[in-house]
């Protein structure tokens, strides 16, 4: 399992299932709200031997979206990645986050999407 806790006094009001790629990567992308601040992480492990690009976004009320580039190595041990924290301007349920997981270069294939809310895995 990649999910570690959230810390003291945190809430995860909402994590999307654990996914893996046929690639190697593994992601766990969460909503956290602690207080009067909101922010996403993603948990991850990159096993497919190289660096990746990836970015992760949390989306909020009134079309807020925060998007934080994250720099997977290819070590292979679990990491987090996570979006700078805003004062939360709603409900935990107004908002969500989502982390894509690419090769590097223009063109790259997307690898995983993994999604604070996603009903089912789905990945590249």
């Amino acid at each position: 399992m990649l999910r570690r806790s959230a810390g003291p006094g945190s809430r995860v009001p909402r994590c999307g299932p654990e996914i893996t790629s046929p690639d190697g990567v593994e992601a766990q992308t969460c909503v956290l709200i602690q207080g009067q601040d909101t922010w996403a992480r993603t948990y991850y492990r990159n096993a497919t031997g190289r660096p990746l690009d990836a970015y992760l976004t949390l989306m909020g009320p009134g079309e807020r979206n925060v998007r934080t580039h994250c720099a997977p190595a290819g070590g292979g041990e679990p990491e987090t990645c996570e979006t700078p924290r805003e004062r939360s301007r709603g409900t935990a349920a107004e908002y969500s986050a989502v982390a894509e997981f690419a090769e590097r270069g223009g063109r790259a294939a997307l690898l995983l999407r993994s999604g604070s809310n996603s009903p089912t895995a789905t990945g590249g």
